[in-house]
């Protein structure tokens, strides 16, 4: 298993997947001249629109989006593995998706991935969202081959779910990716804990991409990208919401060393749950 170096590249995504493609263009370049043959956007590299009206005149078929066929030319030209965190893509049903790319170093598109959970939360700030009113959700998780270490796929709130985490390091997964845009106000609450928490559980490590910043379309994201090694060490952070480009070296075999030491998903059971009404304390009243 060979050693390499990936980044995250962290953005501000506006409403203009133009502009978004350009800003993305410019990071991900910046990540190569670095050293990585890896690299990784945020969820919604394209746009973050808010309004469901602009969204559709924003959103576009794959075979049509800027995002898509930049990220193509770019992994092409540069001789890397680029990983669109997601972007919205409208299905031949009409129906959008919240939906991740890899492209391999020929340019070709070797992976895809539909966010499987939907964000549907209500925050004691005020703030409302609906994202299963907007985009359909994924029913696959998916696991693909990177410079000799397997990535498994997720996007952002699927981070909450550790399931899904699970399956894919039973699956032979030994870098995990969780490509974000968190809010501001869950970011501070658990961004860090739980992206530690994944990479501690699965022996694996964790790449986190993030958005950050105040968006034009009023949302505010919390940034601080991450990549965590397997055995839950920040090895490297954006630890601000600007836009930018955190590297750090990725090396398979330290996954396997760390389920060798603590090797639980060897030792994972089935079991089932005896979820029978409580006991009655003796003496309660009938």
């Amino acid at each position: 298993m060979s050693v390499f170096k990936a980044a995250a590249v962290q953005m501000r995504s506006g409403t203009s997947p133009e502009r978004n493609a350009a800003d993305m263009e410019r990071l991900v370049r910046e990540a190569a001249h670095r050293g990585a043959t890896y690299v990784q956007t945020p969820e919604m590299t394209g746009a973050l629109v808010r309004d469901k009206e602009a969204g559709a005149a924003a959103f576009t078929t794959e075979d049509k989006d800027i995002v898509v066929s930049t990220a193509g030319k770019l992994a092409k030209e540069l001789g890397i593995y680029l990983h669109v965190g997601s972007t919205a893509i409208r299905r031949a049903d009409g129906k959008l998706a919240n939906r991740a790319f890899l492209f391999a170093p020929d340019g070709a598109a070797v992976a895809n991935y539909d966010k499987i959970h939907m964000f549907d939360v209500d925050l004691d700030n005020g703030e409302s969202w609906r994202e299963s009113a907007s985009y359909e959700p994924g029913k696959e998780a998916v696991v693909t081959v990177i410079d000799g270490a397997r990535l498994g796929f997720a996007v952002c709130y699927d981070l909450r779910f550790p399931q899904l985490f699970r399956s894919e390091a039973m699956a032979g997964a030994d870098v995990l990716s969780v490509p974000a845009a968190f809010t501001r106000q869950t970011g501070e609450a658990h961004w860090h804990v739980l992206l530690r928490a994944r990479a501690i559980e699965n022996g694996a490590y964790v790449i986190a991409a993030a958005q950050g910043g105040v968006h034009e379309d009023g949302r505010e994201t919390y940034g601080h990208s991450l990549i965590v090694d397997p055995w839950g060490r920040i090895i490297a952070e954006a630890a601000h919401d600007e836009p930018g480009v955190i590297v750090a070296e990725i090396d398979p075999a330290q996954s396997l060393a760390a389920r060798r030491k603590i090797p639980n998903l060897k030792n994972a059971r089935d079991f089932t749950v005896n979820a029978g009404e409580a006991p009655r304390l003796r003496g309660a009243a009938s």
